[in-house]
């Protein structure tokens, strides 16, 4: 089970099935996950230990019940064929990861396939052609295939796996040179994308990280001082500014999407009708699921992406008491060490999101698999780590929703009269 979801990842991500010649009539990224969930069926690894497995499965459901509130009897059934398969591929991923030694294979395997692809950025920019045949983008900004031809995926992909590619490198550890020249190239990678939203992922990284060690005070000044550095290393950083056109665009679609939840607060528009009411799209993972699943799939998103947060914030936090067994230290030290570099990741992966409308988006959902397997896993090793439970939690999340569209709505105002 574990290494046919990881060819999913690597086929997923590397993509050769859209580029190599005759792969792209074999259907080998749907046989793949099949194979892997069959394997997952009678495996005794299955968990829904974490609440992140109730409700993913619950915000399919309510994609598809927005697509059918919106008339579209139809749409119930494509967004089963659309989103369905994340859904499987979290599941799958999430039971294997329940181990340390998987967690950091699962890492491996996520920072090596980024990384061919910032090396794919790479042959981009200096022969203006990858080896997949396709052209470097406007404004020469690198590029790949599939779910990743727009420059904004590769940098959100990148700014997720860089905390994991400098984990791996940590002192002492296995093949260290090989995953910090990963982690330098997925720095290159993300300035080649040139991806405003990316490159503040990376510096929001950087930051969260300087906070955990050094506090609030060290980090906003050497925060000032990163976004001084990216406006002169990036010309679009130096366009920044609200009253900018590219940034208004995203600004004015911000706005269409809060109409959009005005016009349809329970069940959105539903899901892919953003551009059917507004030009361009939301830029922003979060305005884009309230806009077209309501507040019914803001509520349960929003919790998906919170429990991420608090999961791994509460290995990092929780009082443990040290033991006379070496060998168990050594577990712990590695279990806060992992959640750190998790936290991080989902600190990189939502900070461009957030710039982005990549709600579906498949890598999204198989970095959380790892973070909630990771948890789950760390539970069984500690079982004095606090359980989480949906039906327990779950009502925290309305009024952390509420917070969330109201943060949204004055946000929007306040750039809105910034224009």
């Amino acid at each position: 089970m574990f290494p046919l979801i990881l060819l999913y990842v690597i086929l997923t991500i590397i993509r050769p099935q859209d580029y190599v010649a005759g792969l792209d009539t074999v259907p080998i990224l749907p046989a793949v996950l099949g194979l892997a969930f069959l394997a997952w069926l009678p495996s005794r690894e299955k968990t829904f230990e974490a609440p992140q497995f109730i409700i993913l499965p619950c915000f399919l459901l309510i994609l598809m019940v927005s697509q059918v509130s919106n008339g579209w009897t139809g749409g119930a059934l494509d967004e089963l064929a659309h989103f369905g398969p994340v859904v499987i591929a979290f599941f799958i991923l999430g039971a294997c990861c329940t181990t340390q030694r998987r967690v950091r294979v699962s890492m491996g395997i996520l920072v090596a396939c980024a990384a061919v692809l910032a090396l794919h950025g790479v042959e981009q920019a200096r022969t203006g052609m990858g080896w997949t045949g396709i052209p470097i983008g406007e404004g020469n900004r690198i590029q790949y295939v599939g779910i990743f031809n727009d420059p904004n995926d590769l940098g959100l992909l990148f700014a997720a796996t860089f905390p994991m590619a400098v984990f791996l490198g940590r002192r002492g550890a296995t093949a260290r040179w090989f995953w910090l020249a990963c982690a330098l190239l997925l720095l290159y990678g993300t300035y080649l994308t040139n991806s405003r939203g990316a490159l503040l992922a990376v510096l929001v990284v950087a930051g969260c990280y300087i906070w955990y060690r050094k506090g609030v005070v060290v980090a906003g000044v050497l925060g000032v001082a990163g976004l001084v550095a990216l406006k002169l290393l990036s010309s679009r950083m130096d366009e920044l500014d609200a009253g900018e056109e590219s940034a208004a665009g995203r600004v004015d679609a911000w706005y269409a999407g809060l109409e959009m939840f005005r016009d349809s607060p329970l069940l959105g528009v539903g899901p892919g009708n953003f551009t059917e009411y507004n030009e361009l799209t939301a830029h922003n993972s979060f305005v884009l699921v309230l806009a077209e699943t309501g507040f019914l799939g803001f509520i349960l998103w929003l919790a998906f992406v919170g429990y991420g947060f608090w999961m791994m914030l509460t290995i990092l936090r929780h009082p443990h008491t040290a033991s006379n067994e070496p060998g168990r230290e050594a577990e712990w030290a590695m279990e806060r060490q992992l959640a750190l570099t998790l936290l991080l990741s989902l600190c990189g992966l939502f900070a461009a999101a957030f710039f982005l409308s990549r709600s579906y988006m498949v890598v999204l959902y198989l970095i959380t698999a790892v973070v909630a397997g990771h948890y789950v896993g760390a539970r069984q090793r500690w079982p004095e780590l606090p359980a989480f439970r949906f039906s327990r939690d779950g009502w925290r999340w309305v009024p952390a929703a509420f917070a969330g569209v109201a943060g949204l709505f004055v946000l929007v105002a306040v750039l809105l009269r910034t224009q």
